[in-house]
């Protein structure tokens, strides 16, 4: 934990630090000044190539931050990385990190800054009804789609002024792991829990669910644990400690600790997803067809908003089409799908 802190950026010559995104305080275009400063706190920075930059020497960054420790000391930190160069856009697009763009998009359009597209020079060359992006790009358009369908840019009708004031402060001091979560939240089916490793995480979407299934989603501020009308008697037994689908208590915020590794393992999974966030997740258990499922679905981003807003995966894509073939230069189509589901510049 730091206090009275300030950040600066330094390059080397080619690039330089433009714009900066966070919870902070510039009184100059160089200084970034922090009340506090802890590990829970992200600051983007955008850079700007306006000069030649060698592929053999690469390019250069530092930032640094000098601030006052709890003991009253005062304290520099420098952290150094450099970059590898590519002269071709080609290059750069097939090794940049969707998630990271993802972070600075988000804050970037919560500023209310029009975006300009990266289409002409991401894409490969192809037909006209097409756009074949990078293998590590090929998740961006519906991510994309989650930022423009978040609570921030288009709230729900029951969300509030404050909750939309406080989820913007929120992203804009999230890091990168953090914002891949809470656009895209992990659902994970818990019909099996072997081993030690984590299910294998489905598609956020209504349709992947199965009334014989259990699943738990997780967006970084909730947990939701979803449990289907015709689960099985032993899997609820093991879970609940009722063999009842309507004796489960929908009002609980932990599960009961039984003896079973079924359990044991649910509970562990959900203590570690919470050692991971900086904010103290509750439970919320959601019954198929009760009144909560309505805030669950609106954590599934791959379905239509309930908000009337933008659009499910597949009718995103067929908005793009309508606006490329509109626009006086063609824009291909994004024609791959998405699987189920970070370049950090700090």
């Amino acid at each position: 934990m730091g206090f009275d802190a300030v950040m600066r950026v330094r390059t080397s010559t080619g690039i330089r630090a433009t714009d900066f995104f966070g919870s902070f305080f510039m009184s100059n275009t160089t200084d970034v000044e922090l009340a506090g400063l802890d590990c829970d706190k992200a600051i983007t920075v955008e850079f700007k190539h306006d000069d030649k930059l060698s592929e053999d020497t690469g390019a250069l960054m530092q930032c640094a931050v000098l601030y006052t420790s709890c003991s009253g000391q005062r304290r520099l930190r420098v952290h150094n990385m450099a970059v590898n160069c590519c002269s071709q856009l080609a290059d750069l697009y097939r090794n940049c990190e969707t998630d990271t763009i993802i972070n600075y998009f988000s804050k970037f359009a919560f500023r209310g800054v029009a975006t300009n597209p990266v289409k002409a020079n991401c894409a490969s060359p192809s037909s006209a009804g097409q756009l074949i992006l990078p293998e590590c790009m090929k998740l961006l358009p519906v991510y994309l789609n989650c930022v423009l369908k978040s609570d921030v840019l288009l709230p729900a009708a029951d969300v509030s002024l404050d909750d939309r004031a406080y989820l913007r402060q929120l992203i804009s001091s999230m890091d990168v792991a953090e914002t891949h979560v809470f656009f895209y939240p992990q659902l994970l089916p818990l019909t099996k829990l072997d081993g030690g490793s984590l299910p294998v995480a489905i598609r956020d979407s209504e349709e992947r669910l199965s009334k014989g299934g259990v699943y738990l989603l997780e967006t970084g501020l909730h947990l939701f644990l979803w449990v289907g009308a015709s689960v099985q008697q032993e899997l609820l037994q093991n879970l609940f400690g009722t063999p009842s689908f309507s004796q489960i208590d929908p009002n609980m915020t932990s599960l009961p600790e039984l003896d079973n590794p079924f359990s044991k393992r649910l509970r562990e999974i959900i203590s570690d997803f919470r050692a991971q966030r900086p904010r103290f997740m509750k439970l919320m258990v959601v019954k198929q067809e009760d009144r909560a499922e309505l805030i669950f679905r609106h954590f599934l981003v791959e379905d239509k908003s309930a908000s009337g807003g933008p659009l499910t995966w597949t009718s995103s894509v067929t908005c793009t089409r309508k606006y490329a073939n509109s626009s006086a230069r063609p824009r291909p189509l994004f024609t791959h799908q998405p699987p189920p589901g970070h370049f950090s510049l700090l």
